[in-house]
């Protein structure tokens, strides 16, 4: 019998293992250099967010650079009186997530508003393993995650496409039409 093709898989999955006894390993120190420079970042730029750091799951670890809640401006008229409800807004947030591998997700949460809509599913800006995650990837992902939110809070019919509607109407489909037909 040739055990060839299953011996190389298993050295492969003893390897992949390994690697995330080694990752969960980094993680302390990564964690405090994720959050040493997100503090320099708030820090540097006045952005008015914190930072957050869960880690009552061992190995599952969360660092959140939260832009807050605030009331949104929008409240609902209760009937019959002139009290309101104001609607809660939740800001956005930055996430660098440790997966059950020990790898590093990053994403970004989307703002939101209570009771207008459904909020935006999180986008996944990058997974890395622990050596790959710099200072300049932490950078990177917080430039990208301001554009995000920039976008969000500016949000106008301008440009459908990026938030992910089709334009309709006279013109929509300009370009569609090609001089091949006949007639």
């Amino acid at each position: 019998m040739d055990y060839s093709n299953i011996k190389s898989k298993v050295e492969k999955y003893n390897s992949i293992l390994s690697n995330t006894t080694n990752y969960r390993k980094a993680w302390k120190k990564l964690s405090d250099m994720i959050k040493s420079n997100l503090n320099d970042i708030i820090k540097e730029t006045n952005l008015n967010a914190y930072i957050e750091h869960k880690d009552d799951i061992e190995n599952l670890e969360v660092i959140t650079l939260s832009l807050g809640t605030e009331v949104s401006g929008i409240a609902e008229k209760l009937p019959g009186n002139k009290t309101k409800r104001p609607f809660i807004k939740s800001n956005g947030a930055l996430i660098f997530q440790q997966l059950f591998n020990g790898k590093i997700m990053t994403m970004i949460m989307y703002p939101y508003i209570e009771g207008y809509g459904q909020p935006k599913p999180p986008r996944t800006v990058e997974i890395v393993r622990p050596e790959e995650l710099t200072q300049g990837f932490i950078i990177r992902y917080v430039e990208e995650f301001m554009k995000e939110m920039i976008e969000w809070e500016d949000f106008d019919d301008d440009i459908p496409e990026k938030m992910g509607m089709t334009p309709i109407g006279f013109g929509a489909n300009k370009g569609l039409i090609t001089d091949d037909h006949e007639g």
